[in-house]
C-alpha cells in the first residue's frame, strides 16, 4: 500500500507503523522486527456477487473442502504464534462463511487485531453492531463506482444500494469503515463522484487498487488503464487528497498494487516542494517497495499459503499438514529464498531501474500472467527516461 496521506501530508495513521517504521528494512518473513506479515485469509469461496475481477474466482455456491471450524482455530492459534499483526478475512463473501462470528470471536479472544474485506451488502444493523462488539479494528467495503457501474463491474442489480447500507449500518455503531475501488477504465470515470460520496458519507478510509490479472481479473486485462489513463487517475487523487486536508476532512487516501505510485508521488512533490519530496524518497526506501513473501502473505479456504492473496500459481503449502510460522519461514523452500533476494533475478526493465530499492520490481501476480514471473510489472507506468534506462 502507497499511503498518500502519510507521504503528502505527513499524517500517522496505524497500517504506517508496519510500512515506514524503521525496522522494515532487512525484514524478510515478517512486517517489522519481531512481527510475522500480515496474512490475507480468503475463508470461503462463496460469493453473493459476481464481480468481473474477482481474483478468487468467487461463486455463490458452497465448495466443499473448506477449514473446518476446529481448523480455523489451529490456524489462528498459528498466526499468533508468529505474531502475525494483521488477519484480514476475505473470501468470496467473509460473512456468507456460517461460523464467521464464532471465529470473529475467537480471533478477539486471542487478542488478534482483526479487519474483513467485504462487499457490505450483507451488514444489516443486527451484523454491524457484532462485528463492533467482536472487537473487529476495520472492514473495507467495495464498491466500484456508483449505482450503474458498480452493479454492472459486480453482477448483481442492487449492491450498491445495499453497500451503501453496509456503509450506513456501520457508521451508526461506530465501526471504522473504508471503501476500496478498483480502477479500471470502466471504473475510473466515477473518481470525481466516489469523493463526492466518500465526503458525504463520512468515509474515513479510501484504498484504490490497480487492476490485478489473476482469476477472473484475468479476463478483463482490457480493461485495465493505459499508463496515460493511471498518471491521470493519480493526479486527480493526489488533488482530492491535498483538497480533503485543505478542507479539513480527515479521510486516509492510499492505493494498492502499485509501487511506481510512490515513485510517482516523489517525482510530483521534487517539482512543488523539494523537502517533501526527500521524506517521501526516504520514506519509500525505508518500506522498501513490494514486499509479498515477506510483509504480505495469504492463505485461501482449503489452507494453501502463499505470497499474497493474488499470486496463486506457487503454493508454499498448507496449513493442514504444517503450522503456518514452519511454512513461511521458508527454509526449505528455493523459491521462498529466491523470492526474498528477488534483485538479482529481476528481468526485462527492471533489472535497469533506479527505482529498484523503492519498488522491488513491482507487482509479480501481473509479471505471471505474461508467462513469466520474474519479467516487468506491465503495468509499470513510469517511463524509459523516468527510471533512466
Amino acid at each position: 500500500m502507497i499511503s498518500f496521506s502519510k507521504l503528502l501530508l505527513n499524517q500517522q495513521h496505524f497500517g504506517d507503523s508496519l510500512r515506514y517504521h524503521p525496522h522494515v528494512q532487512g525484514n524478510t518473513r515478517g512486517t517489522t522486527r519481531g512481527k510475522g506479515p500480515i496474512v490475507v485469509w480468503n475463508c470461503t469461496r462463496t460469493c453473493n456477487l459476481k464481480c468481473r475481477h474477482c481474483y478468487a474466482g468467487a461463486v455463490n455456491t458452497y465448495k466443499s473442502g473448506e477449514l473446518s471450524t476446529e481448523e480455523a482455530k489451529q490456524f489462528m492459534d498459528s498466526l499468533v504464534t508468529y505474531k502475525v499483526p494483521v488477519l484480514l478475512f476475505s473470501g468470496g463473501e467473509p460473512l456468507m462463511r456460517k461460523d464467521i462470528f464464532q471465529l470473529f470471536e475467537y480471533g478477539n479472544q486471542l487478542g488478534l487485531r482483526m479487519v474483513i474485506s467485504t462487499n457490505g451488502t450483507l451488514i444489516d444493523k443486527e451484523k454491524a453492531e457484532r462485528i463492533k462488539e467482536l472487537g473487529i479494528s476495520y472492514v473495507g467495503i467495495s464498491l466500484d463506482g456508483l449505482k450503474d457501474v458498480n452493479d454492472s463491474f459486480r453482477g448483481v442489480s442492487g449492491a450498491f444500494e445495499k453497500a451503501i447500507e453496509g456503509f450506513q449500518n456501520c457508521h451508526e455503531v461506530g465501526q471504522k469503515t473504508g471503501l476500496r475501488l478498483t480502477l479500471s477504465r470502466t471504473t475510473y470515470q466515477d473518481l470525481p463522484d466516489i469523493f463526492n460520496l466518500i465526503e458525504q458519507e463520512q468515509i474515513k478510509r479510501v484504498c484504490f487498487y490497480h487492476l490485478v490479472y489473476s482469476g477472473r481479473g484475468s479476463n478483463i486485462k482490457n480493461e485495465d488503464l493505459t499508463h496515460v489513463e493511471t498518471r491521470e487517475a493519480l493526479d486527480f487523487i493526489i488533488e482530492k487528497t491535498l483538497d480533503f486536508n485543505r478542507k479539513g476532512i480527515e479521510t486516509e487516501i492510499l492505493t494498492v498494487d502499485n509501487h511506481c505510485d510512490g515513485i510517482y508521488l516523489y517525482n510530483y512533490m521534487k517539482k512543488r516542494d523539494k523537502e517533501q519530496s526527500q521524506k517521501i524518497l526516504s520514506l519509500i526506501t525505508a518500506n522498501g517497495g513490494n514486499r509479498s513473501g515477506s510483509a504480505i502473505s495469504s492463505v485461501d479456504w482449503e489452507g494453501n499459503v502463499y505470497i499474497d492473496q493474488f499470486t496463486r500459481g506457487i503454493s508454499l503449502g498448507n496449513v493442514r499438514e504444517k503450522s503456518f510460522g514452519e511454512i513461511w519461514d521458508g527454509f526449505d523452500n528455493p523459491f521462498l529464498e529466491k523470492l526474498r533476494d528477488r534483485k538479482k533475478y529481476l528481468q526485462g526493465r527492471c533489472a535497469y531501474c533506479r527505482w529498484l530499492d523503492q519498488c522491488n520490481g513491482n507487482f509479480r501476480a501481473r509479471a505471471q500472467s505474461t508467462g513469466d514471473f520474474w519479467v516487468s510489472d506491465p503495468a509499470c507506468y513510469l517511463t524509459d527516461e523516468e527510471i533512466s534506462i
